[in-house]
């Protein structure tokens, strides 16, 4: 990668979120999209066309971790194709990006992780809320003692679903459900602000493909410190999160995974709205920050490392168990050698 020229994107898997990403990168600083690869090259090209008609269209994920004109790799595919693809990507010697869920299961995020630091290759989770100005804002308040000691959170994620057997959501192979779908951002809220997780209690209720339609989750973070959390195929919750301190809380308006505010309540005094709009739909922060951390040699970035997915993998991993939903992640994904 030269100094000169702005970081040179590859998307795996040219479906909904990585439209609407594609979508939102005009407003990345660093970064331009330069390839996009799909099992079928005529739907590389459609998107091509479309999004990105200057970037390169491959009809195999193998041709772009060939392509030494790209840099970095965004994984836009389901989730049980990321640790393969993951892996492959960082073999290919490219920083990569992962759509969460970051993983199916908690030992597949294990083996990408052990991967990524072995070869000292960029790797981090796309949690696109965790770069948002409203989160940013609200961990900058709380570091500050705006609301004393954070000791609890309450967040909820639903939305209602018609069930379809085919469709990614309900499949079972392809790591559909709500916790990897939804949960991943309840749990990534709660071990943001209470760190460690240390167990978790689950009940929810099964589809007849297997996936969970809903979750409840209570997660003891120790000491005291505990987060309750929901989500939802079947029930359209507001999308609430709070988060209680010792001197107030702080509260993230629906939908919180990508809020433009937030609204801080400091004990005995008004509550305080503070704006915080985020440019386009709000993705591009978190491809700067890919950026910022390989130009400066980094492999891990401090505002979602690797040991932060790690901990919402094991929570999403030991709830899916007790659910009786029985996640794996595809070994081969389509990321043979061309």
């Amino acid at each position: 990668m030269s100094a000169q020229q702005p970081l040179r994107w590859g998307i795996l898997g040219p479906g909904r979120i990585a439209t609407n990403v594609a979508k939102d990168f005009r407003h990345v600083a660093d970064g331009v999209l330069a390839a996009v690869a799909s099992r079928s090259l005529e739907r590389a090209q459609s998107f091509t066309a479309e999004h990105a008609p200057d970037a390169t269209a491959y009809g195999s994920y193998g041709e772009l971790l060939a392509d030494p004109d790209v840099d970095a790799v965004y994984l836009a595919t389901p989730h049980a194709q990321h640790a393969a693809q993951a892996i492959a990507t960082i073999r290919a010697r490219k920083a990569v990006l992962v759509e969460k869920a970051f993983t199916a299961t908690f030992p597949g995020a294990e083996r990408v992780v052990a991967e990524a630091r072995a070869s000292e290759v960029f790797a981090m989770e796309a949690v696109w809320t965790r770069f948002l100005p409203a989160v940013v804002r609200a961990r900058e308040l709380i570091a500050d003692g705006a609301i004393g000691e954070v000791r609890a959170v309450a967040a909820d994620l639903g939305v209602r679903r018609e069930f379809h057997p085919d469709d990614r959501l309900f499949d079972l192979a392809l790591g559909g459900g709500t916790l990897l779908d939804l949960g991943v951002y309840v749990v990534n809220v709660a071990q943001m602000v209470l760190g460690e997780p240390q167990e978790v209690v689950a009940r929810g209720s099964l589809l007849p493909t297997g996936v969970d339609a809903e979750a409840g989750l209570l997660v003891d973070f120790g000491e005291g410190r505990t987060a309750t959390l929901q989500t939802s195929f079947r029930a359209p919750t507001p999308g609430d999160a709070r988060i209680y301190g010792t001197d107030g809380w702080l509260d993230l308006p629906p939908r919180f995974h990508h809020p433009d505010r937030l609204v801080l309540h400091r004990y005995g005094q008004d509550a305080e709205e503070i704006g915080a709009p985020h440019r386009g739909a709000g993705y591009s922060y978190e491809f700067d920050e890919v950026a910022r951390c390989v130009r400066a040699g980094r492999t891990e970035s401090a505002v979602m490392p690797l040991a932060d997915t790690l901990a919402v993998a094991r929570v999403l991993g030991s709830a899916a168990e007790q659910l009786g939903v029985a996640l794996t992640d595809d070994p081969d994904a389509g990321v043979e050698s061309d």
